[in-house]
């Protein structure tokens, strides 16, 4: 009976299933490394099933370089699967470069297949104001694609939406009037796109295309009726001013009156 318990909990700490698996993909991993993933609180399976998956694709890695990267908390699974789908897409990207990207907190996975397939981004509405003093309220998509050499370190989503936006109000606030960029919208995003803005940055911008352009206030009759109603309340708080000084002046000129 004890004998029968000793062995149960033996194939049970060891996974020998899985070292037989191993071997049937021909795949090379020791039972005693087996083991001491065991003792390090690595899961074996995972590891294992991500090193039979890279070695079926063809590439060059081992367990070592699995076993450090999920000890210092990366995913695994998702660094393999980058692996396969650079591989497929000719991209190169070796193994520390994807661990690097996991750890920093980026998808790696997601950015190879974005190389492949550009994103679209489309910002919020964008209110400029032309020279004429007419607001336009703008719509832009931006298509980027994913920079492997830039994700860690690169700014992201948001950084690429303020420095369009910002392009955007700096080209139409350049405009003489909101009719040339009604016209022409694609003058803004020619405008934008030469900028460069996606220096610093985890992408590479490809286009910046205006979606829509709606016209907004008068901002500049706006301006000019406010001016004039302050204006106005001055020019009556001087004539308030010289009523009462009127009034005062003439009160001093009434006989026995005294100060």
């Amino acid at each position: 009976m004890l004998a029968v318990v000793f062995v149960v909990v033996l194939f049970s700490f060891i996974p020998v299933g899985l070292w037989i698996s191993a071997l049937a993909a021909g795949v090379q991993v020791g039972i005693i490394t087996l083991v001491g993933m065991r003792l390090r609180r690595v899961p074996p399976a995972q590891i294992v099933n991500s090193l039979i998956k890279a070695d079926k694709a063809g590439l060059n890695v081992n367990v070592n370089q699995l076993e450090a990267h999920y000890l210092a908390g990366g995913n695994v699974d998702r660094v393999v699967d980058a692996l396969i789908a650079a591989e497929r897409a000719n991209i190169p990207l070796q193994f520390e470069r994807a661990a690097a990207i996991d750890l920093a907190g980026r998808n790696v996975l997601e950015a190879v297949q974005m190389s492949v397939n550009p994103k679209v981004i489309e910002t919020p509405v964008i209110s400029a104001v032309a020279k004429d003093g007419i607001e336009l309220k703008a719509v832009a998509r931006v298509t980027v694609r994913a920079n492997i050499d830039r994700l860690v370190g690169g700014a992201g989503e948001e950084t690429v939406i303020a420095r369009v936006g910002e392009g955007v109000v700096t080209s139409v606030g350049s405009a003489e009037s909101h009719k040339l960029v009604l016209e022409n919208p694609d003058s803004i995003s020619k405008t934008v796109l030469s900028k460069g803005l996606d220096a610093g940055t985890a992408f590479e911008i490809l286009s910046i295309d205006i979606a829509d352009v709606d016209i907004g206030r008068n901002i500049g009759a706006q301006l000019q009726t406010d001016q004039a109603e302050a204006d106005k309340n001055i020019a009556q708080a001087k004539a308030e001013e010289r009523r009462a000084m009127a009034v005062a002046q003439e009160q001093e000129m009434k006989p026995g009156y005294r100060k």
